[in-house]
């Protein structure tokens, strides 16, 4: 699955805003919104974006 799929699934089971989500992960709040238009964020990115969903589901 991408990781844009798990950021909206995650997003919505949390009512997390896109925006919210983006700025406590990588302090960056268009985030979401650039990937939605397709950014696709380097390594050090997503293995932050994981650790955070990955957090969330323990």
């Amino acid at each position: 699955m991408s990781l844009l799929w798990d950021i909206e699934r995650y997003l919505r089971r949390t009512g997390v805003a896109a925006t919210t989500f983006g700025r406590r992960a990588v302090n960056d709040p268009r985030l979401v919104l650039d990937m939605r238009r397709g950014r696709e964020p380097g390594p050090r990115v997503r293995a932050r974006v994981e650790a955070i969903i990955k957090a969330r589901k323990q």
